[in-house]
Order: C-alpha cells, then structure tokens, then sequence
C-alpha cells in the first residue's frame, strides 16, 4: 500500500520519493497535568462546570507517524503557522485539542493554537477561537509525549470541516503527522492562528502534523466513540482530496441520521501491518493499538481491518528498513488479531472485524498471498472471536471474478477502493450490530 512505500510531497517542495528506515516504538506521555481521554468532563472542564457524567468523544482522529529522515517533514518547520482542515463525525458544544510531539526529536514549543470552523482553502468563518494549555496560550511538549489543550465554547458542527491552527514560533525539529490524509493542510510564515482570512496561507501538502484528535463534549443520544482501525483502506488512500469520501466518514454520514449514535475515530495508517513495524508505514497495530485505540476519548467500539498489507509484503523481497518480516504466515496474523481482540476486551470495548478485501493484480498480489487472504478471511467469518463480523469482501469483489474488486468500485489500482467502493463498504456495516439495538 501507500504506492509500496513511496511518499509524494506536494507545493512546499519538490517531489521526491522518501527514505525508509526502521521506525522506534516510543512511548506516550501528557505534557502537563491535561485530563486522558477517558476522564469526565467535570475534571477537564474546570469553571465550565461540566456534569460528573459527561463524557469527551473523539468527532476526529488520525493515527501519528513519524516523518522520514532526509525529508522537509523531517527538517520540521520554524516561524510559521500550519492550518489543518479535519472533518468532524459528531457535533457538540465544547471543544478540545490533542497536540502531538509523539514522533518529535526534540521538544516542541507550541506559541498558539486556535480553532474554528472552516470555509473555503484555508479560511476560517465565525469564531476563531483561541486555544489555552492551562491557561496559558504556549506549552512545551516533551519528546515522545501529547497535550490536551483547555476546553472552549465553540459550537461544533457534525460532518463539517474545522480548521485546527497551530503556530510554531522556533524550529521544530522532526514533525509528527499523519502522512497521505487525502486532505489539503495549509501554511503561513509568521503567526496567523487568530486569521479568518486564508490569505497568508498557502497549500502545504496532504498530510496533517502535530495534531492526533479534536474532542467533544456532545449530546446524550452519542454513545461514545467508534474506531476505526486500518490501514489505507479505512485512511482513505485514492479517495478524492478533500471530500471526506473515506468509509469512515461515510459511516458517520449514516450514524447521523440515528436518534442514537457514535463519533467515529479514523485510526488507519496507509501501509500499517499487524505485525511489523517501519518508517515508511507507521507502527505496527499492536505497538499503537493503545495509544490510538483503547485510550481514544469515549472509545466504545472498534472495526479491525488490516492484515493485507502483512500479507503483500510477506511474498516481496526481504528488505531490513522497509520489509524485515517476510513469510509472515495466515497463522501469524491471526495471532495477532487475537492479542488485538484480547487487549480491547479487557478494556471493555467491542471489536468487530471486517474482512479482507480482493487484491488480485496489485503490485504485490501472489498467488500465495491470496492463499493467506482466504485463510485469514476464513477465520474471521468462523471463528467467533470477534463481537461481530463485517464481510467487506463480499461487498466490493467482483461478482464474475472474486479475487478481484468490482471495477465500479475499483480505483485503478486493484487494491484500493474509489468514492464508490468506500460508500458500498460503510453502507455493508450493520448499524443494529453497532448500536446493539437489541438490548
């Protein structure tokens, strides 16, 4: 996935394609004293005067990654303002930013941070709203560590854009992102976090840096938070730039609609693995499954789809920086996908798991690849250790050929689905099996 490990970077500078090596497992920390997602709001709100019940839920999410070294990404930024256009699952009153430094090789000085809902490019409409860290409009966040920034009164919209901005006052070093997110960001020399107007901005790339979720406090009728665990398919990767056309937003499309609902939490990783960690895809799912998963503000329910890329990879030449699992087995991953199971059971949430779609003539199909494909697939549908299964590859093979994707849904690669395929796939999950109508 992710064209086999290659990075495109857009408008800033050249395109060039990215250097890989082995990516660390470093582990999180708060910067400061902020509330974790899974408190009540009566200890993050302060003089707001949430209730003791209240309950944060992540209307927004991306996974953080680390930036290739020898990259712009990599040399970090210094002087300038970043404008991050995210796409909202559920709507609420208050509001509150998870900043990042997850990935950062030095510590990172934000000098201000605002939000506000989004126009058109990179301009802001209605209240730019000011962002605090304990009161304060700067903090320091150490390496390897998050920040919560304070809650404020902002009425957020369900499925609309915001524009979540940051201002970096001195270099930042190595920046944390989420590469590929199928969504223009934007950046300004200076700082332009209290501008309305886009003017200072220009289009930076596709990826979304130093920030991991924004959170809610929404009304009753939302349950809690689904995540969405994957790799490029549930990222998004081939859908249309600036659409919010991937499966995930098309589920919370469908959820808003419910009386009752969920936010839904977009945690894939183009290229990400079960098993096997790099720089070019992330860390693995099982290194991130806490800090992307369990610990997601409200998080409830989660859909695994992943294991194709494990699969790919395992019949492709060994290669000690960007495949150094090779003939990783149907037996391993399920293995995988029963420590995944057990660890999110223990945190009391749901998991729910979804098949694996065709990817008969993509650049890494095999024959024993797909013989892998079925196993795993098998397993899912028989084995009863999931809470529920989605058969998402029922949904876009390809009626006269089921190793392959539907062409009407096919984006050309053979492995990743269009607009189409990514609507057919949120419109296959059960909403009764999410929202456990039965009880």
């Amino acid at each position: 996935m992710r064209a086999l490990c290659i990075r495109i970077w857009r408008s800033r500078w050249t395109p060039v394609a990215g250097a890989v090596v082995l990516a660390s497992i470093v582990p999180i920390g708060l910067a400061s004293a902020a509330p974790g997602p899974r408190q009540s709001a009566r200890h993050s709100g302060g003089e707001f005067g949430f209730g003791h019940h209240a309950q944060w839920v992540s209307s927004w999410a991306a996974s953080p990654q680390t930036a290739v070294p020898g990259t712009p990404d990599a040399t970090g930024f210094n002087n300038q303002t970043i404008r991050n256009i995210v796409f909202t699952s559920v709507s609420g009153n208050f509001v509150r930013v998870r900043f990042t430094n997850t990935f950062g090789d030095q510590t990172l000085q934000i000098g201000g941070a605002s939000i506000a809902v989004a126009g058109s490019g990179a301009a802001a409409t209605g209240r730019n709203v000011p962002l605090t860290f304990g009161g304060q409009p700067s903090v320091q966040i150490p390496i390897g560590a998050e920040a919560l920034s304070d809650p404020v009164r902002l009425h957020v919209p369900a499925l609309q854009d915001l524009a979540v901005s940051v201002y970096l006052p001195t270099a930042t070093g190595s920046a944390t992102l989420h590469s590929l997110g199928q969504q223009n960001t934007y950046v300004a020399s200076g700082d332009h976090t209290g501008d309305n107007s886009g003017s200072a901005y220009s289009n930076l790339d596709n990826s979304w840096y130093f920030i991991d979720a924004v959170d809610v406090l929404p009304q009753p009728q939302v349950r809690g938070t689904l995540v969405a665990f994957g790799d490029s398919i549930t990222d998004g990767f081939n859908s249309t730039v600036n659409a919010n056309t991937r499966w995930p937003n098309d589920l919370a499309r469908r959820l808003d609609s419910r009386r009752d609902t969920l936010a839904v939490a977009d945690e894939g990783i183009s290229g990400d693995r079960v098993l096997t960690s790099d720089l070019c895809c992330g860390v693995n799912a099982l290194a991130r499954l806490d800090r992307d998963v369990l610990t997601r503000a409200g998080a409830r329910e989660v859909i695994l789809l992943m294991g194709i890329n494990d699969i790919g990879f395992s019949v492709t030449q060994p290669n000690p920086v960007t495949n150094p699992l090779t003939d990783v087995s149907a037996a391993q991953i399920i293995a995988g996908y029963q420590q995944i199971i057990a660890q999110t059971h223990e945190a009391g949430l749901k998991i729910f798991g979804g098949t694996l779609t065709p990817f008969k003539g993509a650049g890494y199909y095999s024959d024993a690849g797909e013989a892998k494909r079925e196993a795993v697939n098998q397993w899912i549908r028989t084995s009863g250790a999931f809470d529920g299964v989605i058969d998402f590859d029922a949904v876009v093979q390809d009626p006269s050929d089921p190793l392959m994707m539907n062409p009407q849904y096919d984006s050309g690669d053979h492995l990743h689905p269009n607009d189409a395929g990514y609507q057919a796939m949120a419109n296959a999950i059960p909403l009764r099996l999410l929202l456990d109508l039965n009880r």
